[in-house]
């Protein structure tokens, strides 16, 4: 494994407790400029991986490694200049404005003092363009609809000109046009930007429409890893989640269905 280019981890291990470990000597490569999705059930150590790629939490053992370097050696403010995260939940104060968030995404380049300059404003009004959110700059985020607000994290998080993203779950409160629109729009940052994305989804056929590959995790350890459409096959599907799974084509795209173990597919 080439680690010097790009995120990688290497015989990563994490407990939260003593004696029960999430991960377990996780190795993965996320492929620079391509997008990746992290799945598997529920409690596989997924949102944990990410954590600890974003370097908020540090490893028992092991290490995350940035273009060879490890993160457990770098300041908080570079490791942000490089890695940006957008969870599944966020918190902000209600009154506060879509554009005063976004520019929270500036503090990795220029700390918690001192104004904006130029190049500053230049990039917040980049990633509220790049997310379509110019229209909110004045609005409160309280105002704002789930699929609305979360386009305004992701243009936090696009604002810290990171050339790393890592998305956990950010469709999880979203009606299927939303969760579609973001998709697309994730999709159109990576061709665009060539942003290295890494997202946790439970959507196996998103995973199939929006990545180009896929790390698979079972019991915190990794079972699968590489190409979605070489990776991604029914005996995996069933081994990772514990279902019976079909994988069909229509359309010249691949779907996936699952169903109880004896139970009909769904």
């Amino acid at each position: 494994m080439d680690d010097r280019n790009g995120l990688a981890v290497t015989d990563l291990c994490y407990a939260y407790e003593r004696g029960k470990p999430v991960l377990r000597g996780v190795s993965a490569r996320f492929a620079p400029g391509r997008i990746t999705a992290l799945i598997g059930a529920n409690g596989c150590g997924k949102s944990t991986l990410l954590n600890l790629l974003a370097g908020i939490f540090k490893p028992d053992s092991g290490q995350v490694l940035l273009d060879g370097r490890e993160l457990g050696t770098m300041k908080r403010p570079a490791i942000a200049r490089r890695i940006a995260v957008v969870h599944q939940s966020n918190a902000a104060p209600g009154d506060l404005t879509v554009e005063k968030l976004v520019c929270a995404g500036r503090t990795p380049h220029r700390g918690l003092l001192r104004p904006l300059d130029e190049g500053d404003e230049a990039a917040v009004r980049q990633a509220m363009a790049d997310t379509d959110t110019v229209q909110f700059a004045h609005r409160p985020i309280s105002a704002l609809s789930g699929g609305q607000l979360q386009r305004v994290w992701l243009a936090m998080a696009l604002a810290q000109q990171a050339d790393i993203l890592l998305l956990d779950e950010v469709t999880t409160y979203l009606d299927i046009h939303y969760q579609l629109e973001m998709l697309h729009l994730i999709a159109e940052l990576n061709r665009k930007k060539r942003m290295t994305i890494l997202m946790v989804l439970h959507d196996i056929n998103q995973a199939f429409a929006y990545c180009d590959e896929v790390v698979i995790l079972k019991d915190g350890v990794v079972m699968a890893q590489g190409e979605i459409g070489r990776v991604v096959q029914a005996p995996v599907l069933s081994q990772a989640f514990g279902v019976a799974s079909e994988i069909i084509t229509v359309a010249g795209r691949k779907h996936c269905l699952f169903r109880r173990q004896g139970g009909d597919y769904g």
